[in-house]
């Protein structure tokens, strides 16, 4: 298949996903255009997008640098590409944030790479190793985490990283890899900003999948104010990029789109939503 055959492809499979609520919408009753009320609707909503694991000059790293908005870039400590891929970011005008890897319940540590939080660690160690990670990764605003099924869902771990989070001026983003997260019950209690993702694009590694999960972003956007999506560096960086980029257009029409920290402030209170049930 041609390179150009190939983006004819993914334009259509991108079209038809964002054409079907549209199609659904007018089946119900013609427009004629947006009144006020609703032209102010939309303009209240957020879009936050984050992307995970730069750090370690992952495929798709710059495809996804030369995105035509302005993102969150989740940047892992301790790796290759670390220093560089932060430090581009910011230069961009890009949100930097640490990428903590932690503990998932199924999997081997040793896939977490250097300086991970597990849950057999004494409390010195969990914070030697987040203060470690924080000083790590340049122009670090918040943090998320990587994996960590197991670890978000531990009140004594949890506690210690997000007070150092705390001490160090940074907000988490709670990016939901477990429904049994103690992340939103911790944070208020001490008083730290969060955020939490609602959609993830590339748990699978297609275009149609991806494609999937912007119709599923852009309902989402249609029932809160804010929303956060979360796509990857990596295996479907490249696939990932283009998607946003031909998806943008559309999804810029219905909601603003901003940095993370720029929706950090009453996000406290949302309601926990699962990503893709």
């Amino acid at each position: 298949m041609t390179v150009k055959m190939a983006r004819i492809g993914l334009a259509a499979i991108i079209g038809f996903c964002l054409l079907v609520p549209q199609v659904a919408e007018a089946a119900g009753f013609e427009k004629t255009g947006r009144d006020e009320g609703e032209r102010s609707k939309q303009e209240e909503r957020r879009l936050a997008i984050v992307i995970d694991d730069f750090g370690n000059g992952m495929n798709g790293t710059e495809d996804m640098l030369q995105l035509p908005v302005k993102f969150t870039a989740a940047v892992m400590p301790f790796m290759p590409t670390t220093k560089q891929d932060a430090e581009e970011a910011h230069r961009r005008g890009h949100d930097v944030i640490v990428h903590m890897p932690m503990e998932p319940n199924k999997g081997l540590k040793s896939w977490l790479g250097p300086g991970a939080i597990t849950t057999d660690l004494s409390d010195d160690e969990i914070r030697k190793r987040v203060e470690d990670a924080i000083d790590n990764v340049p122009y670090a605003i918040g943090m998320n985490n990587h994996m960590g099924s197991k670890v978000t869902a531990d009140e004594r771990v949890m506690r210690i990283v997000l007070g150092v989070c705390k001490e160090r001026g940074l907000f988490f983003l709670d990016s939901r890899t477990t429904f049994k997260t103690v992340i939103p019950k911790v944070a208020e209690e001490i008083g730290l900003p969060i955020v939490s993702n609602h959609v993830f694009l590339d748990d699978v590694y297609t275009e149609q999948h991806i494609a999937k999960q912007v119709t599923e972003l852009r309902k989402q956007l249609k029932s809160r104010g804010d929303c956060v999506t979360i796509g990857h560096v990596g295996p479907p960086g490249k696939k990932t990029a283009a998607v946003l980029k031909l998806s943008l257009p559309d999804l810029q029409n219905e909601a603003a789109v901003v940095k993370l920290s720029q929706m950090v402030n009453g996000s406290m209170s949302d309601p926990f939503v699962l990503p893709n049930p």
